[in-house]
């Protein structure tokens, strides 16, 4: 699909193309139209649909019933998949109507888990590797068609690694927001609720109840005052306006509840005709400078509170640990192994071929929670990645006791991967590092950067659309429901407005600053354009929230990884909780010396989401 904006809530699709494909892989029919949006269509220069061009076309109530039958039945799969349903979901909510896309499955995920050798996962890039003309981008059908001709040939490679493939089914449906158009961040700080000394700019007004004045005429001449419009009455609201008291509204009652002052109209407009100066949230940021390109992997950092700041450490190049030469040959594993199948050349169709890998991916089976957990730091201190799943970058199984049951040992054979006892293991990583025959791998060939819990990197991009994905990965047979959230914290480490929480029903925030995408049952992904965050945004905390009363004990280690703006891995860190954490903070993003960096933090509580959100000030409700 085309669409007239990123947000599903606010903005519409234009044009949308649906390609059937058979079990065979045969594309079977194909459907296409274009959507009178009733709206601007936002970025022409990207997808060139003009409003003269759409004039005339059907609405999307109009083909809702033909779409529907043409996906019942059927798995939704697109590249970038979370962004189609969601978008899917808010017109269908609009249309009075519910889609059958119970199950979806995006392309640039499996992607992702088959480890092709490309430099990104762009659906040209994908379509370029096999060898898939792909003439026209940025038009649903060309798009569509593209995803069709490329799902057959993963799905194949998948068969061949016996991949889980990444298919959502039963997804929550987020709560509908009403479409409304973007609203600029208010430009001041909240001094708090209104008092004796009037209106002052960056007040929340929140407004309720019938009006004389037109209620958008009230709320333009608040913005233009310099005033932030609330939607909603939290105890950071500073004044509540209605005409009726006792009306007994949500918001009437809201305000009761936490304090809020009341005025009707006719007072706020008097108040609105002087209102004071306010503080500027946003004071001019320090020039951000450019980190080097290459930035050795920190050493362990102690992990303190997460408003912390240790410096970041360097460690010899030798610390890293290195796949092993011929001559270091051990009863555990020789060379290191060379996993995964991949075609030898674009287009998949010729012999398969293996793979070396320049860093240990160390997959531990079985054990004792904390036994595991100390074992994968200990790989990851000594520059290795520990891995939840079993992918085709995986060089390396540690097993515990009780590891030789886990279901996936049928495969660890199959594919050839050595498989040694902890004790082994640890002795051969001793005599890598006591050797140090290989060069750590460096950013750019393909291995993340690996950092261990409470370790600190700086980030080494400072230009405009510098967005990086932070992105987290669980056990792909877990059945928990996990949620990632993002708080956009002041340098008080709290947020400076309910808006500033991103969450399910809130995946980002208005100016488009922070994002959250949900690419499978255990893939999320928080989006940051550093250059967008306003400058009162100090820091950006990613948390994970369990529901249901579960804790991390019932899906053991959680994968964090740093994605560059063009999708490739930059850092990773793997990072155990105990067994009864219900919220565990995985990572911050923030502002230091005019640079960005990233920390690994991997605290976990035992409270739920709702004390976790109103630990950084959010307003939130059970």
């Amino acid at each position: 699909m085309e669409t007239s904006g990123l947000a599903a809530d606010r903005d519409r699709i234009l044009s949308i193309a649906v390609v059937q494909v058979g079990a065979d892989g045969a594309v079977g029919e194909r459907w296409t139209t274009l959507l009178d949006p009733g709206c601007d269509p936002g970025p022409v220069h990207i997808h060139g649909l003009t409003r003269e061009l759409l004039a005339g076309s059907p609405t999307f109530a109009d083909v809702v019933d033909e779409l529907a039958s043409r996906l019942a039945g059927r798995v939704m799969v697109a590249h970038n998949a979370s962004f189609d349903w969601r978008f899917l979901t808010a017109e269908a909510v609009r249309a009075g109507r519910e889609l059958p896309t119970e199950r979806r499955m995006c392309s640039c995920v499996l992607a992702r888990r088959l480890d092709l050798p490309v430099p990104d996962f762009r659906l040209a890039t994908i379509a370029d590797f096999w060898a898939v003309p792909f003439e026209r981008q940025h038009d649903a059908l060309a798009d569509a068609m593209v995803v069709a001709e490329v799902l057959p040939r993963m799905l194949a490679l998948a068969g061949e690694q016996d991949l889980e493939l990444p298919i959502t089914a039963g997804d929550r449906t987020p709560t509908p927001q009403p479409a409304r158009a973007p609203r600029a961040r208010c430009a001041f700080v909240n001094p708090g609720q209104l008092a004796e000394a009037g209106l002052i700019q960056g007040m929340r007004i929140a407004f309720t109840g019938e009006t004389d004045t037109p209620r958008d005429r009230l709320e333009q001449l608040a913005i233009d005052a310099g005033l932030a419009v609330a939607t909603s009455v939290s105890r950071r609201t500073s004044v509540l306006v209605t005409n009726h008291v006792g009306s007994g509204s949500g918001k009437a009652k809201a305000a009761v509840a936490h304090g809020v002052p009341v005025i009707d109209e006719a007072t706020f407009l008097r108040l609105a005709a002087d209102v004071a100066a306010g503080s500027p949230r946003d004071v001019p940021a320090p020039a951000l400078v450019r980190a080097p390109a290459l930035v050795p992997t920190p050493a362990p950092v102690a992990a303190s509170a997460p408003t912390g700041e240790p410096a970041p450490v360097t460690q010899p190049a030798s610390a890293a640990p290195v796949a092993p030469t011929a001559a270091s040959t051990s009863s555990a594993a020789s060379a290191a192994p060379t996993v995964g199948r991949v075609p030898a050349a674009r287009g998949g169709g010729g012999p398969a071929a293996r793979r070396p890998f320049a860093v240990r991916r160390v997959l531990v089976l079985g054990g004792p929670h904390a036994e595991a957990a100390a074992l994968r730091e200990r790989v990851i201190s000594a520059g290795g990645l520990a891995a939840v799943n079993l992918t085709a970058s995986v060089t390396d199984v540690v097993c515990l006791p009780g590891g030789e049951a886990d279901r996936r040992m049928a495969r660890i054979q199959t594919l050839g991967l050595p498989v040694t006892t902890a004790d082994t293991f640890l002795r051969l990583l001793d005599d890598l590092l006591a050797t140090g025959r290989q060069a750590p791998a460096q950013p750019g060939t393909g291995a993340p950067k690996s950092l261990v819990r409470g370790a600190v990197v700086d980030l080494p991009v400072a230009t405009a659309g510098a967005r990086w994905t932070v992105a987290a990965t669980w056990a792909w047979d877990s059945t928990v429901e996990i949620d990632l959230v993002a708080f956009l914290v002041g340098v008080n480490e709290l947020v400076g407005d309910d808006d500033d929480f991103v969450f399910f029903n809130q995946p980002h925030t208005d100016d488009g600053a922070a994002s959250l995408s949900v690419d499978g049952p255990s893939e999320q992904a928080i989006t940051l354009d550093l250059m967008t965050l306003p400058s009162s945004v100090h820091r950006v905390v990613i948390a994970a929230a369990l529901g249901d009363g579960r804790t991390f004990g019932d899906i053991g280690p959680v994968n964090v990884a740093a994605r560059t703006p063009d999708g490739q891995p930059w850092l990773h860190a793997t990072l155990d909780a105990a067994t009864t954490e219900r919220t565990m903070v995985l990572a911050e993003v923030y502002r230091r010396n005019g640079m960005w960096r990233f920390r690994a933090v991997g605290q976990g509580h035992d409270h739920g989401l709702v004390d976790l959100a109103r630990g950084y000030g959010v307003d939130a409700t059970d």
